[in-house]
């Protein structure tokens, strides 16, 4: 194995969080992946870039050296990549509509609507996707040229992706519901309380950021420690629900499946608001406002086809669609 532009980054990572649980965290890993791929870049180079104490991590001389020459390297093979592109793109026209548009999203209920919209309204443009759970991973791809435009998710009122230079929009903020199988007694109710839930076992999909501790922070407040919470994909989370084994935090717009419901939770302890990101000086910003446009409808359409969380929103009008305000 040779060292690659990913190890460098992880080593930055490590250095800029103090601790291997810390970077974990940013770089959307398990702290025991992070910790083997450390150790592999070590091998690579011959010896330890980091000491380890109880105060956390420093780098050893080993490691000032590795992190100086990545510091000078890693922007100057960004701004590479971001300037081969914008070359590649010089021939069209200011304002022209590009050849290909690449979307990325971590935010399933919009993506595939935000897809109809562009292909119906640009018939020759051909659009690609890439999807993560990770909303920073997508913000850097962004930053690198690799990635056009993306759709992301962030709890309540947490910043955007710590990617820098970036524009970012608000499409709009959602309650995060609960889903219970149909035959739960709480099932018909018109919102359930987190504590009527304390015993439950929890599930959610994965993601970054600070839910995880935001819906912790939730369960406090109502008076108790969620058991767990399980982060799997959708259908595993489904498949919880139905066996009864969990109760899963959902988006309100969940499309309501035979044998499953989603149920608001009283006073929204949490919320995720869905932001749309670009770089201005990306070879497609000229289209930021038809897709900023777009991604909103997409949203719309996501939101109307729940009855439920419609009902919800005609009482609850501060949620649902927040077209183009500035996300700080």
């Amino acid at each position: 194995m040779e060292l690659e532009l990913r190890h460098l980054r992880i080593v930055c990572a490590v250095a800029d969080a103090g601790s291997i649980t810390k970077a974990a965290a940013a770089l959307g890993l398990a702290q025991p992946a992070l910790t083997a791929q450390l150790q592999r870049i070590e091998r690579l180079l011959g010896g330890p870039v980091f000491e380890r104490d109880r105060a956390g991590i420093r780098p050893t001389p080993l490691g000032d050296l590795v992190l100086t020459r990545a510091r000078l390297l890693l922007p100057a093979l960004s701004g590479l990549r971001e300037e081969a592109v914008r070359f590649s793109n010089s021939g069209d026209r200011a304002g022209a509509t590009p050849a290909s548009l690449t979307v990325g999203s971590a935010s399933g209920p919009v993506l595939g609507r935000l897809l109809h919209h562009l292909t119906t309204v640009y018939p020759g443009l051909r659009v690609s996707t890439q999807v993560s759970w990770s909303s920073e991973e997508l913000a850097a791809m962004v930053a690198d040229g690799r990635i056009d435009y993306t759709v992301v998710g962030v709890c309540g009122d947490a910043p955007p992706p710590v990617q820098s230079g970036l524009t970012w929009r608000v499409l709009g903020t959602d309650p995060v519901f609960v889903m219970l199988a149909a035959d739960h007694p709480l099932a018909d109710a018109p919102a359930v309380g987190l504590a009527d839930l304390a015993t439950a076992q929890w599930g959610a999909t994965p993601g970054d950021g600070c839910f995880a501790q935001c819906f912790a922070a939730a369960c406090a407040r109502a008076g108790f420690t969620p058991r767990t919470l399980y982060e799997t994909d959708v259908i595993s989370c489904i498949d919880l629900v139905e066996s009864g084994d969990a109760v899963v935090l959902c988006q309100p717009m969940f499309r309501e499946i035979p044998g499953v419901v989603a149920v608001p939770i009283a006073g929204v302890p949490l919320k995720w608001r869905h932001l749309i990101g670009w770089h201005p000086d990306g070879p497609a910003a000229g289209l930021s406002d038809q897709v900023v446009t777009l991604a909103t409808a997409a949203y719309a359409d996501a939101i109307a086809r729940s009855a439920r969380y419609t009902n919800w929103l005609a009482g609850n009008p501060r949620y649902g669609v927040q077209p183009g305000l500035p996300a700080v």
